[in-house]
C-alpha cells in the first residue's frame, strides 16, 4: 500500500530570460525552483483571500460588527 499522494503536473511556458530570473531569485533565497514557485503561488493566494475577507468586512459587515462600530464614541469618524 503506497502512502505517496497522487501528484499533478503543471507546465508553463517562459522566456529564457523569465526562467533565468526566477531560477536566480530562487537560488538566492536558497530554494529550489519548485519551492520558490509553490511558495510564491501560496503567498499570492493567501494575500488575495485576505484582501477578499477585508473587503467583505467593510462592504458587508455582520450584525456583531455593526454593533461594535455603531457607538457614540466613534460617531465622529462617520462624518469624515
Amino acid at each position: 500500500m503506497s502512502t505517496t499522494a497522487k501528484r499533478e503536473r503543471l507546465t508553463i511556458d517562459l522566456t529564457p530570460e523569465e526562467h533565468r530570473k526566477i531560477k536566480s531569485y530562487a537560488a538566492f533565497q536558497g530554494k529550489t525552483l519548485k519551492e520558490f514557485v509553490m511558495e510564491s503561488i501560496k503567498t499570492k493566494m493567501a494575500l488575495e483571500a485576505e484582501q477578499e475577507d477585508l473587503n467583505l468586512l467593510t462592504t458587508k459587515p455582520t450584525e456583531v460588527l455593526m454593533e461594535i462600530w455603531d457607538n457614540d464614541r466613534d460617531a465622529a469618524y462617520d462624518k469624515l
